[in-house]
């Protein structure tokens, strides 16, 4: 890591007013942002870079990734050594970092070995906060910790918080790829409140795995902090959401991956109903969501080789979005969802120095975002410098 880095002539992209700050100077220092300023900066001959004409912004946080489920093919994941499945999750985690993506939520595979791995560089990739495996019902989701009852629940998540968890996910509603119905119900009510307060006791959180407005809204009123997927919601869930100030992270990439004729898997005809079902409702619940002004993050849920389709997310909410309200949903609410205000998700004094350099303004045109081979040269993972194209 290089010890201090100056950034001189940043336009700085600040996510909570929407504006860019003209003329800044950025000191980064053992691994932190040190100071912001319009003053004259001395290096004392540390390494300085010129970054006129192009937008410096934080580093992006995807709040509901798969980090470990590097193939869409659940059994042959099964299949694989340890060995050569870490090494695959290697690749792929540099792969995100080099989407410009320097935190993940790691919403069922991810464990503490994956996260110390990253954090003492073993792998090259954006830090991650794991939960360890889904929670989920007999007859839930796939590639999950199977729990029924309260007793079993507490028993589970006493075990993963013990392992360093940053949250723990519930399956409390059937999905597009599991054998339960897209509109059952996973878990009783006191089964989830059960499940928030062991998290709470340990002062984390459950997210929740929803689809309807039904199971959204039950999770929410047991105390789910955050739902996932959502993409059935309805004004009853909106205003839920506000009682209860709780976050929203759609996961619309998954959904138009899935049914890309490229895509390495081919759905069979239910699972595709379920799919097209959930693709148009995901938008208008995100339209919902939005206009409400409730607190959104950026998720993609991607598997496998649709890992390649993180950044369509930026487009797919473009749709419905402005691209600022897209920005703070990948960088200062992920932040929020994080626990982690002040530390990511902003270049203020203090936070991780988790930077990019950014060729075009995204405020004004999301897409530079989703092209980080020609539109990305510079990114600064906690102080080290992992990419530089600048002088290219």
């Amino acid at each position: 890591m290089t010890s201090r880095i100056l950034f001189r002539n940043a336009a700085v992209l600040e996510p909570r007013s929407g504006e860019l700050l003209p003329d800044r100077s950025v000191v980064v220092a053992g691994g932190r942002i040190a100071e912001v300023t319009t003053e004259p900066v001395r290096t004392g001959g540390a390494p300085e870079i010129d970054v006129r004409g192009r937008v410096l912004m934080p580093g992006l946080i995807d709040s509901h990734t798969h980090v470990t489920q590097v193939s869409a093919d659940f059994a042959e994941l099964k299949s694989w050594s340890p060995y050569y499945a870490a090494a695959r999750v290697g690749k792929l985690l540099d792969q995100m970092l080099m989407r410009g993506f320097t935190t993940v939520r790691d919403m069922g595979g991810a464990d503490h070995g994956v996260a110390r791995a990253v954090a003492e560089g073993l792998f090259r990739g954006p830090r991650v906060l794991f939960g360890g495996p889904i929670i989920a019902p007999t007859g839930g989701h796939g590639l999950t910790r199977i729990c029924d009852g309260e007793i079993e629940l507490r028993r589970a998540i006493r075990e993963q918080m013990a392992l360093g968890a940053h949250h723990i996910k519930l399956t409390v509603s059937g999905s597009v790829v599991s054998s339960m119905r897209i509109d059952s119900l996973g878990y009783s009510e006191p089964e989830i409140r059960a499940a928030v307060d062991e998290a709470n006791l340990a002062h984390r959180y459950v997210a929740g795995h929803a689809y309807t407005a039904e199971a959204v809204n039950r999770a929410l009123r047991c105390g789910v902090r955050t739902i996932e997927h959502g993409n059935l919601i309805d004004e009853s869930s909106i205003e839920l959401f506000q009682q209860h100030q709780a976050f929203y992270v759609p996961t619309l990439a998954t959904y138009h991956a899935l049914t890309r004729d490229d895509a390495p898997h081919a759905l069979s005809e239910e699972k595709r109903r379920k799919v097209d079902e959930v693709i148009d409702a995901g938008l208008h619940a995100l339209e919902l969501a939005d206009r409400a002004g409730l607190k959104i993050g950026y998720g993609t849920d991607l598997h496998g080789e649709l890992h390649d389709h993180q950044l369509s997310e930026f487009s797919l909410r473009a749709r419905v979005q402005k691209p600022v309200d897209i920005i703070r949903a990948a960088t200062t609410t992920g932040a929020e969802i994080a626990g982690m205000v002040g530390e990511i998700g902003e270049i203020v004094p203090g936070a991780a120095a988790d930077l990019l350099v950014v060729d075009g303004n995204p405020l004004e045109d999301i897409g530079v975002l989703t092209d980080p081979e020609h539109r990305l040269p510079l990114i600064v993972r906690n102080g080290e410098v992992v990419k530089n194209h600048l002088a290219a």
